[in-house]
């Protein structure tokens, strides 16, 4: 059953597409940056983990692999977080959860801005491992509102959405602002977060975690 959200549905779908947005910047790095990997976006990932069975496809699937174990653990920590504080103390949960996520993503970026962590040798993994841990908490988050449309780290529902009640398929159109604002905003990330790659890396993890901050904020004072 939905949670009730401690904002109004203008602020909370606000709040869910900077998240949305978040992803883009995030996922675009993962792809371009560190391999053809998703971190948040976990369909593509478990069509490259059938590449496991043909060889010479020429994917990283131990970054496949990685990325869908982290967004799993994530995915278990935000139920856990939502089981404890969620329906009790909504704006409690949101914080902690929103928090973790954007401290594990400010975090990564300061280790990957030091050179801790590469984007391109073995030490890779754990960054892959870390944002795929921040993404499983967010889509984990995010989910409990019954949005379908702003799972935050998809988009498949959304664009099956506008095709199936659209005016072509003998649909009203219903909801369709709300779902072509999603898959604009996810695509706004993705073109932020290319173009910046083209420059920077660690920083465009850090915006992310910053916008993720943004959110958390609008949760817990809008």
């Amino acid at each position: 059953m939905p949670i009730t959200s401690p904002l109004s549905q203008r602020r909370t779908v606000v709040a869910l597409l900077l998240l949305t947005f978040a992803t883009g910047l995030v996922d675009a790095i993962s792809v371009l940056i560190l391999g053809r990997v998703f971190v948040a976006n976990m369909t593509g990932n478990a069509i490259f983990l059938g590449f496991l069975f043909v060889p010479g496809t020429g994917f990283d699937l131990t970054a496949a692999i990685v990325a869908v174990a982290g967004f799993l653990l994530g995915a278990v920590i935000g139920g856990r977080l939502f089981r404890i504080f969620g329906e009790r103390r909504p704006r409690d949960w949101l914080t902690i959860a929103l928090g973790l996520e954007a401290v594990m993503l400010l975090v990564l970026a300061a280790l990957a801005g030091w050179g801790v962590l590469g984007y391109y040798d073995a030490s890779k993994q754990l960054l892959i491992a870390g944002l795929a841990v921040a993404f499983g908490v967010q889509n984990s988050t995010a989910r409990q509102f019954g949005i379908q449309e702003l799972y935050t780290t998809v988009l498949t529902s959304t664009i099956v959405g506008i095709g199936v009640d659209s005016r072509l398929a003998g649909g009203t159109g219903e909801r369709g602002k709300l779902r072509y604002g999603v898959v604009f905003v996810m695509i706004l990330g993705a073109v932020i977060g290319a173009t910046l790659t083209h420059v920077v890396v660690a920083p465009v993890i850090a915006i992310a975690g910053i916008v993720v901050l943004a959110s958390l904020a609008l949760f817990r004072y809008g």
